[in-house]
């Protein structure tokens, strides 16, 4: 292990972290964020696909190779090891020569039930960072779930699924009962976005990069766009289209995500320097003056024509010739990781199902045991 506490900071050396980390989002970014303000030095550890079916009953969304890279995408990270073990063990904190491990305040167990940061908790190497409200991979899941309830339409393709009245309640609901899976509306604050936020400005010289979209429940050929779009400069800026203009241009029950969740996942990406909430769909002069842009890019998804001028959304970078087309070398879209859950629609409402149940229950064993302590007291 290191030393403890660096004297000149009171932060601990070398922090670690683990999880499943399945469709990366700002819940999982923010307890990282906290993760690394505990320390100098923050370790990731992944599970493996294999682990994670062995004690979830399904499959991750995203597979082993996609959730190591989603992570190695986020800012506060600074070294992630892959297939870590599902249970954290002492051993593993020496073998990584990690002081503690910081988990979020909710729980995880494994298959037969058990803490699997009961070893590490009781050696008083455990710290507990807040649990982000209002978000959880259980609860995006359950949001594409319902889109198995209407037809879903993609340029000259039509997706028929089955209509379920009862289809994935759980973690959409505001109701939903564990009081960690979907337990209450995101709420978001400045201050939150000052936190996610770098905090600094472009230098005079600085070659000013400017991408615009969606960026709807971040994958992989997100990441990899981002990654391609900021060697073109030394500031990237993405325009983040608001909540109505996506829905113009992709129709169905998109966004997954509203435009302040999708700004924190965007904005806890290394690649991003800053972010423009709720910026227009064409990209005009005044835009272009205004953040002083040398490069405008974008990928390979079609254009839809600006609503209000029926004009190509991207004439005035063209004009000036700062327009460049970039492949991400992804082919993974938000839509193919609908149809990746839809597809394996029971499979994935059954495992919200066990995952609230089990939840509920060590909730209920929690709050009888705090009872009774009450009484004796």
């Amino acid at each position: 292990m290191t030393n403890g506490d660096d004297s000149s900071t009171g932060r601990s050396g070398r922090v670690w972290a683990d999880g499943c980390y399945d469709m990366v989002h700002f819940g999982h970014a923010n307890s990282l964020r906290q993760a690394k303000l505990l320390g100098e030095y923050l370790i990731v550890g992944v599970h493996s696909d294999e682990e994670i079916h062995q004690h979830k009953g399904a499959p991750p969304v995203f597979n082993e190779d996609e959730r190591y890279t989603m992570v190695r995408g986020i800012k506060w990270v600074d070294e992630v090891v892959e297939g870590a073990p599902y249970v954290t063990t002492i051993e593993t904190l020496d073998k990584y020569n990690c002081d503690f491990c910081a988990h979020g305040n909710d729980i995880t167990t494994t298959a037969d039930g058990h803490d699997t940061y009961e070893a590490v908790k009781i050696a008083k190497r455990y710290k507990e960072v807040e649990r982000t409200q209002g978000v959880s991979t259980t609860d995006l899941v359950g949001r594409m779930l319902l889109m198995t309830r209407e037809h879903f339409r993609r340029g000259a393709k039509e997706y028929t699924v089955d209509q379920d009245a009862n289809s994935s309640q759980l973690a959409t609901d505001s109701k939903a009962r564990s009081p960690w899976t979907g337990m209450s509306q995101f709420l978001p604050t400045t201050q939150r976005i000052l936190q996610f936020s770098e905090g600094k400005a472009p230098s005079p010289d600085a070659k000013i990069v400017y991408v615009a979209g969606a960026f709807d429940v971040m994958h992989p050929g997100h990441l990899k766009f981002l990654e391609k779009a900021s060697q073109l400069g030394d500031f990237l800026i993405v325009g983040l289209h608001t909540d109505p203009i996506v829905n113009m241009y992709k129709g169905s029950n998109y966004p997954i995500m509203n435009l302040h969740e999708r700004v924190l996942s965007v904005l806890a990406c290394k690649y991003v320097s800053e972010v423009v909430i709720g910026a227009p769909y064409a990209v005009s002069p005044e835009l272009l003056d205004h953040f002083n842009i040398s490069v405008v890019a974008h990928g390979k998804t079609p254009l839809c024509k600006d609503p209000e001028t029926k004009k190509d959304p991207y004439e005035e970078p063209r004009k000036r010739g700062i327009f460049q087309e970039l492949e991400s070398g992804s082919d993974l879209t938000t839509d193919k990781v609908v149809f990746r859950i839809i597809a394996r629609r029971q499979e994935y409402e059954e495992r919200n199902r066990r995952k609230e149940q089990k939840e509920l229950d060590i909730y209920t064993a929690q709050q009888a045991a705090k009872l009774l302590e009450r009484e004796k007291n």
